[in-house]
């Protein structure tokens, strides 16, 4: 595997050479080094939690908050859901050489438009292990090698999931330098993956704004961001209280610090006098901080002392923490307007038995993923069948949403003919 003492230029290019073998890969070989990958994991358990426990106290010590402790930790029971995932990634189809699309033109040549791998893709990401085995695992499936940088935060579990994926994949024949890891430098190491130019193909950063903002200051590589998610529920004047109870509840305790975690309750205002008083004390039950508008406070009843009022700032704010601001609307398009004026355009959900209600926010709210009657909390490539995800992505060229095997793959055009020349 590639490491550290290995240069940022090294790594990428042992990553461009192994890129093209796996673009003609056979799935079985593809397959087994999945297996072999989750194999590993599995009996490598230990040492992983032990590398982990590492990391977990230099992240007490440098006062990492509750949610970045949650991201970065590992036990037997994460490792072997990742070690599931990947597993899942093996069972998917294999989406290179894929025919998307095929037609007989006039003149009679025969076009194919087939998926292929897109060469090295690099992923940069902060405080989550886990990606390591997923980005792994996911660009080795779609026929990519891929460069890993994670953070220092994460340096130690980083180290020994990327030698452990390495090693199992060039042991079921997969070539060396396919999966390569960049560590121990800083922004200027940053600066130098995104600048491999003709080298590196794609970068994904899954991390927060100020990842993206160091990445957008210095990349020539094209980028995807895996985009931060300021989500919302939106509980209609139809809706099934019950339900949508369980939904907020699901979508902002369940766990609070990632990107699909619902950050505001919007409420029509003919359901909020029901529905707020008990939704509220069953969010504050489970610990969360309410920031409420007027209008929220006022139909909040004897639970109105006990609340925060809203800023503006909160609004537009990822919380990524027990904290929920509070608003009630008159109509499900004022609920739209606020959505489309504050959300990030990653997950977003309306509860509501009304059908005309439903299909004006699924086609009114600018978001990758849309909800009705559940949870944001399912924008996850695992729910969605995908095995795992690079990360979500809020953007609206080339894919958008849960980043999977097929979203790593971008086209060539096949043309067949019998000794056609053009006129």
């Amino acid at each position: 595997m590639a490491t550290a003492t290995r240069t940022v230029s090294d790594i990428c290019l042992a990553a461009r050479d192994a890129a093209r073998v796996l673009a003609t890969l056979d799935t079985d070989t593809k397959n087994a080094a999945l297996e072999a990958i989750a194999a590993a994991l599995v009996t490598r358990t230990e040492e992983i939690v032990a590398a982990n426990a590492r990391d977990m106290e230099a992240g007490r010590s440098n006062g990492l908050d509750a949610a970045l402790l949650d991201r970065l930790a590992l036990d037997p029971a994460r490792i072997a859901s990742i070690a599931a995932g990947t597993r899942a990634i093996a069972a998917l189809p294999d989406p290179v050489g894929e025919v998307v699309e095929g037609r007989r033109l006039p003149n009679g040549l025969d076009v194919r438009k087939l998926r292929v791998p897109f060469g090295v893709v690099a992923v940069v990401y902060e405080a989550r292990p886990n990606v390591t085995i997923d980005a792994a695992a996911l660009c080795l499936k779609s026929g990519n090698a891929v460069v890993l940088r994670g953070s220092s935060s994460a340096a130690h579990s980083n180290a020994v999931l990327a030698r452990i994926a390495a090693d199992a994949a060039v042991g079921a024949g997969v070539p060396e330098g396919a999966v390569g890891l960049v560590a121990g430098g800083g922004r200027e190491e940053l600066a130098e993956l995104a600048t491999q130019d003709g080298v590196v193909d794609l970068i994904f950063p899954r991390g927060g704004e100020g990842l993206k903002a160091a990445l957008k200051a210095v990349a020539t590589v094209p980028v995807i961001y895996a985009a931060s998610g300021n989500c919302h529920v939106y509980v209609d004047a139809a809706a099934d209280l019950d339900a949508a109870e369980a939904i907020i509840l699901n979508a902002k305790v369940q766990r609070p610090g990632v990107c699909n975690a619902a950050e505001t309750l919007l409420v029509h205002a003919a359901a909020a006098p029901a529905f707020l008083p008990r939704a509220l004390r069953a969010l504050q039950a489970a610990g969360v901080q309410l920031r409420v508008d007027g209008r929220a406070r006022t139909l909040s009843g004897e639970l109105a002392a006990s609340l925060s009022d809203a800023s503006e700032e909160d609004w537009d704010t990822e919380f990524l923490a027990l904290v929920l601001a509070v608003g009630v609307v008159d109509s499900v398009e004022e609920a739209i307007a606020h959505v489309n004026a504050h959300g990030s355009g990653h997950s977003e959900a309306i509860v509501s038995n009304d059908a005309r209600a439903a299909r004006a926010f699924e086609r009114g709210v600018d978001a990758a993923c849309v909800y009705v009657n559940a949870s944001t909390r399912f924008t996850d490539g695992g729910e969605f069948g995908m095995g795992a995800e690079i990360g979500n992505s809020t953007q609206k060229l080339h894919a958008r949403g849960p980043i999977g095997v097929r979203e790593l793959c971008t086209f060539k055009y096949v043309v067949a003919g019998d000794g056609h020349v053009r006129p």
